[in-house]
């Protein structure tokens, strides 16, 4: 989503930087997973996106319809441009091709921010594009003819884009005012290697006559340099170094969050501690030196699970925990509130953009499956809110249902439903913010045991679906993955309710209410509960209190 805007002021050598929302996705190919599945995940960061199942039936038109564009960010009506005559269905963010697109954006030169004229911006292009391609390599053609055609309305901007053989990432930005469309580049991730972006471009020198590997549009060099903005010569032409230079914030904010999924799965991710601190060296060019390589071999063939704990990530075990700074309260609480910038005796500081962040508003890992027909082999793993807290659960896209807790128009940003899985779900995380470290253990419970049944126990829809499917019955097996989809997302918004409730009663007060055998406690009697828990303050947190004014503090006598 475009989230990200940074504001680079130099003052008495600071630079300051004001970071709205931001997403992250990591890019998977199959011969880095174990089973041969390749990946994408999206978090889809913002504070007024609402999380919610999006839903497109394939469908035909006569030859003349329009269809409206219409901002993703902001749902201002764009234009119209022709619809196609036949359009593929969509759930979410995958198609019934198991084609899957994400994004982050990166923003890049202010100069290229506006076109005047154009119609389709970046989320459009999206969903657009994933009902009209049915594999990458035609995705990428058609979101770079889209922009060509009609314009592109957005900023910087990075695509993550995967079917059931390839991943690639493609990188585009708008030629600005008085020129129509984008510049943009797409390499295809090396087999056994992952990638990932957050809102720092990332493609940088690529190869100019490789097209199984890399594509690219025709002017994206000369069009740098009709600008003035690059020199040399075409094979030292880096896109991100021309295009969105990385400075401090593309660096500690951004590709941080990169770094720290690289850093769950790559033991060799550590060499890159100075860069994402901010940290960055650069050449005569002032091309960044010390910049991560677009693209890493895990140490391993990588899991689902795995998959979803790098989307699981607050910096833990690194320099950049957030659970270690004072910020994290005595309950080592691993968000910020926004603004992440701010100043002290007029010297700029800053907090962490981690991956799990409080304003998502959906995510998922789309899972495309080589060895199952379209409908079966696609599985998006969706969530909504927060990653940390959420529970990815198990969606075909074949299905011909949405569930009724994630449809459009259950609930919106600024209205409640109770039937609602964004509500659910924000319900729970919001209140564990109060006592995190004993709280979201709790959540962990009920979270894993969901998610290890859903894993285990696919397999065997899969198995159910595909008899169906070869037997020609291709009717019954739709059904069959629709109704698996929709009764496990409703049991599992059912579940979260009642684990609030259970939250609510234990951590109620500030007490924590004894268990035993997983039942709370009464006492002898059983007319009472037992007598609470009051677990002190961690001794850390104590001294921070006393700190500035031990005096008023101290107890009498002492």
């Amino acid at each position: 989503m475009r989230k990200i805007r940074i504001i680079v002021v130099l003052i008495f050598g600071v630079i300051l930087f004001n970071q709205a929302d931001a997403c992250t996705n990591f890019l998977i190919t199959k011969g880095a997973t174990v089973g041969g599945t390749p990946m994408i995940t999206y978090a889809a960061d913002s504070h007024t996106l609402y999380g919610e199942l999006y839903f497109w039936p394939a469908a035909d038109y006569k030859p003349g319809t329009m269809v409206d564009v219409t901002e993703w960010d902001t749902g201002k009506l764009m234009g119209q441009i022709p619809q196609a005559t036949h359009t593929y269905q969509v759930v979410g963010n995958m198609n019934e091709h198991q084609l899957s697109i994400g994004e982050t954006t990166y923003g890049g030169r202010k100069e290229l921010a506006t076109q005047a004229g154009a119609i389709v911006d970046y989320g459009s292009l999206i969903y657009l594009t994933l009902q009209r391609a049915k594999n990458a390599r035609e995705a990428i053609s058609v979101m770079t003819n889209l922009v060509k055609d009609y314009g592109y309305a957005s900023s910087g901007e990075s695509f993550s884009i995967a079917d059931s053989e390839e991943v690639w990432i493609l990188e585009m930005i708008s030629k600005g005012e008085g020129q129509k469309g984008a510049v943009w580049v797409a390499m295809k991730i090396p087999d056994g290697y992952i990638s990932g972006h957050a809102n720092q471009a990332r493609i940088t020198q690529f190869p100019l006559d490789k097209p199984k590997e890399c594509l690219y549009a025709p002017d994206v060099i000369s069009f740098a340099r009709e600008k003035g903005w690059f020199t040399g010569t075409n094979n030292e032409f880096s896109f991100s170094d021309t295009y969105a230079p990385v400075e401090f914030g593309g660096a500690r904010f951004c590709d941080a969050r990169v770094w720290a999924g690289f850093n769950q799965v790559n033991k060799q991710m550590g060499k890159y501690e100075d860069y994402v601190m901010g940290k960055i060296t650069y050449d005569k060019n002032h091309y960044a030196t010390n910049r991560m390589p677009l693209w890493i071999k895990p140490d391993a063939p990588l899991t689902l699970e795995n998959v979803i704990s790098m989307m699981r990530d607050h910096y833990e075990g690194t320099a950049l925990d957030m659970t270690k700074d004072p910020g994290a309260g005595p309950f080592q609480l691993p968000y910020r509130w926004r603004p992440m910038t701010w100043k002290v005796d007029s010297v700029s500081y800053c907090h962490e953009r981690a991956v799990s962040t409080q304003q998502t508003g959906f995510s998922f890992i789309a899972q495309s499956r080589p060895n199952l027909p379209d409908p079966i082999g696609g599985v998006i793993w969706f969530g909504v809110d927060d990653t940390y807290s959420t529970c990815y659960m198990p969606v075909y896209c074949g299905i011909n249902e949405v569930p009724n807790s994630l449809k459009v128009g259950n609930g919106d940003f600024l209205t409640w439903s109770e039937t609602s899985a964004f509500w659910t779900f924000n319900t729970v995380a919001n209140f564990c913010y109060l006592r995190y470290n004993d709280m979201i253990k709790d959540v962990q419970k009920v979270q894993s045991r969901k998610e290890k049944e859903f894993i285990a126990g696919i397999g065997a829809i899969d198995q159910k679906a595909l008899d169906l499917w070869k037997k020609g019955d291709k009717s019954n097996a739709i059904k069959t993955l629709t109704a698996y989809s929709v009764s496990q997302v409703e049991t599992t918004v059912k579940d979260w309710k009642d684990l609030f409730h259970y939250l609510m009663i234990k951590y109620k007060d500030g007490n924590v209410m004894k268990e035993k055998d997983g039942k709370f406690q009464w006492n002898e009697f059983g007319k009472q509960p037992e007598q609470p828990l009051h677990p002190a303050y961690p001794d850390s947190y104590y001294r921070m209190i006393i700190e500035k004014n031990k005096e008023h503090f101290k107890a009498a006598g002492e």
